[in-house]
């Protein structure tokens, strides 16, 4: 029996229009990374101040200074407020529902991100997601290390009071998301479909299931039971 389900936000839950790749990317070739589209998807879903040391070392390039990193994701946060203004997020079509009848049947949800808690909250408030939606939130700069170490859904289950990682069902839109999962043992990991990502990409990583979106979990957590 699956007790809590650990979804990814951008890409998974929140449908952020591409903000998060294009600001990444921007901020990476303003702190003088030559990288092209791929390099930036490889980092998808990773904490970002991890993503943007990576993308900086694209190439063979040394290892970035400290100080550069953390201004290049000083960069990176401006950028992607300014995209979140111009164009605000909203909820993955049937997220919500999805959210709320997981938890009116027992099961505990938690959001993870590579998100620190200062981009997440405003995103998380901009949805009206900020109070009770979830049963916990867990952020990049809330752990030693962000995905593909296991360590969100593990820090997910210690807020939610879950024991048993093959009671986890971890969801994502990127290969790290995967990975994390995975890594983590959780009883399932699932791909969806409504990130950058097709069926052929994600297939080829740790997963149990694929599928379009979130609003088919619920249906996977029926089937879970009868079989």
């Amino acid at each position: 029996m699956i007790e809590l389900v650990v979804l990814d936000m951008a890409g998974t839950t929140i449908e952020e229009h591409g903000a998060v790749y294009a600001a990444l990317g921007d901020a990476a070739r303003e702190a003088g990374a030559t990288i092209g589209a791929a390099d930036v998807q490889h980092w998808m879903g990773a904490d970002k101040e991890t993503a943007l040391a990576g993308l900086l070392r694209t190439g063979g390039r040394p290892e970035p200074a400290p100080e550069t990193v953390g201004a290049a994701f000083d960069r990176f946060r401006t950028l992607l407020a300014a995209a979140y203004g111009a164009r605000p997020p909203e909820p993955i079509p049937g997220a919500a529902d999805t959210i709320a009848q997981l938890r009116a049947s027992g099961v505990k949800v938690a959001l993870t991100t590579g998100f620190t808690r200062d981009v997440a909250e405003p995103l998380l408030a901009s949805l009206g997601w900020q109070n009770g939606v979830v049963d916990a939130v867990v952020c990049s700069d809330e752990v030693a290390a962000g995905r593909p170490a296991p360590h969100l859904i593990h820090r997910a289950m210690e807020r939610t009071g879950v024991f048993d990682v093959r009671t986890v069902l971890s969801g994502g839109d990127t290969v790290v998301d995967l990975v994390s999962g995975h890594n983590a043992g959780a009883g399932e990991v699932v791909g969806v479909l409504t990130g950058k990502l097709g069926r052929a990409e994600l297939e080829r990583h740790p997963h149990t299931h694929i599928v379009p979106g979130v609003a088919d979990i619920p249906g996977l957590l029926r089937d879970r039971a009868r079989a």
